[in-house]
Parts: C-alpha cells; structure tokens; sequence
C-alpha cells in the first residue's frame, strides 16, 4: 500500500491551501448550478477552475468504447445509463488534469453541493493529517459501518466497513490519483463504487464526521433523472450476482481493512 501522503516536505510540515488544486465539475448547460457554486465558493474565498462535464447523451457511443456494459450490469444491478459513462469520465478527465498541474493535493466538487459554516475548517483539519488518508470525502450518499482511525478535535477520520458512496466534495493525492488511473478502465461500475473497492485499488478511503457539506439535487438528476426514473432494475432473481457480490464485498472490505490495522475503533483516540 502506497502511504504517506505529501513525503516530499522537506520540512515535515502539513500541506496547506496553497498546496490544493480546486476543480468544480458542471455541464454547461447547468448554468444555475454554477451560479449557486460560485457564490459558495466565493463566499469562502475559494478560488476554483470550471470543468466542463462530459454529458453522457451527447457522446454516448464514443464512451460505451470505454464501458464493459455486462459486467456492470452484474456489478451494479442495472443496466448502465449515459448519465453514468459520462460522471465516470469526468472524474477522470479531472484527475488528468490534476496530474497535469503542479497541485499536490486535488479538491474535486459536483456541482450540487451545500457547504456547512465548518467546510473550510474541515478541509484544514483533513490537510493537517493528510498522512492518514490517500482520498478522503466530505460528504456521501452512503456510509455504513463507519470505523473511528482518529479523532481530530470535533471530527472524526473514519474507514467504513460497509459501503461507502458519493462523489459529491473530496480530497485527493497527487500520488492516489496517478496510481489508480491506469487501473480504472475500461468502466465495471459507477465511479463511487469503483473507488469503494479500496480493497482492489489498495488505498485508504477515508470519511471525515460529521459531514461538512452535503448534495442537494433538488431530486432531479442530470444522471438518474427525477425520483431516479431513468434506473431500470431487472427482477430481484435476476440480480442474483449484484447481491452475492455486494455480500462478498462486505467480507473483502473487512480482511483488507483487518490486514492493514484499521478494522477495529482506535482504543486511545489523538486530540488536537
């Protein structure tokens, strides 16, 4: 397992806001969202550069080049949506061009974020233990079976033993990124679950409670559509596999996490 995040101080010290690339991820045709971002963002005193979402419908058969649609198929449940191929390839898009900058640490946001009064103070505290994580979220969709690694003043560094989803607000390593990169093509699953298999990719990902941001879609996805009206779920014995790995991974989680010592709540917990 690659650790250590930014190892390259000389001086030992933790990275700083200086050290963050901030990419907000928007379609273009989503022009109140980035409004609502923006003055978030400005607010905050964050400066950010505009990545232009891939929108999956538009280039759908350009990206099926990259998606093995029968395995996610079996890894997911359900068939796979444009909406899906096209995050997914954001995402990535964005990691090149972390790669491609002279950022040591990468802050990606979707475009439907509401950030709490304690945001920026979260991202300090995450900085300032970078050492302990290689990607760290701030908000999610699912976090089961959290699992206490350290507790830094008001917050806590948790692995999840469970599933752990949403790719809404999170910190990134240069050194994560240009690991997992080669290893994520072609797509098997949505981009969230791809990087919950932590257990595959050999990395820490790691959550900080309680969340300092959250997504608010207003229900109405650019990728699910509303009340997720464009998933189409086969019948329950068709999505026999789906279940039997989502059971399995339950186990593959937990003897990664046992191997590397992070299975069990830390006893003496760090106060800053």
């Amino acid at each position: 397992m690659n650790t250590g995040g930014l190892q390259g101080r000389i001086d030992g010290t933790s990275p700083t806001f200086a050290d963050l690339g901030v990419w907000l991820i928007n379609l273009d045709r989503d022009t109140d969202r980035l409004a609502a971002m923006d003055r978030q963002l400005a607010k905050m005193g964050m400066a950010y550069t505009r990545f232009p979402a891939i929108y999956g419908k538009d280039c759908a058969a350009a990206l099926a080049e990259n998606v093995d649609a029968d395995a996610y198929a079996r890894n997911m449940g359900s068939p796979i949506l444009p909406g899906k191929m096209g995050c997914y390839a954001s995402h990535l898009a964005v990691w090149d061009k972390f790669l491609k900058s002279s950022h040591d640490i990468a802050l990606i946001l979707e475009d439907d974020v509401v950030f709490h009064d304690d945001f920026l103070e979260s991202v300090g505290v995450a900085l300032a233990h970078a050492d302990d994580w290689d990607l760290i979220r701030f908000n999610c969709i699912r976090a089961k079976l959290p699992i206490v690694q350290k507790t830094c003043g008001d917050y806590r560094l948790n692995a999840y033993l469970g599933p752990f989803t949403g790719n809404a607000t999170y910190l990134i390593h240069r050194h994560t990124a240009e690991r997992l990169t080669p290893h994520l093509w072609p797509q098997t699953r949505a981009f969230d679950h791809e990087l919950n298999r932590f257990f595959v990719h050999d990395y820490r990902q790691l959550g900080l409670e309680p969340w300092s941001s959250h997504p608010d879609d207003g229900g109405v996805s650019t990728i699910t559509g509303k009340g997720f009206g464009l998933v189409d779920k086969p019948a329950w014995y068709r999505r026999l596999p789906h279940y039997r790995l989502k059971a399995a991974n339950y186990f593959r989680r937990g003897y990664w996490l046992m191997r590397q010592g992070m299975l069990w709540p830390r006893k003496a917990p760090h106060h800053d």
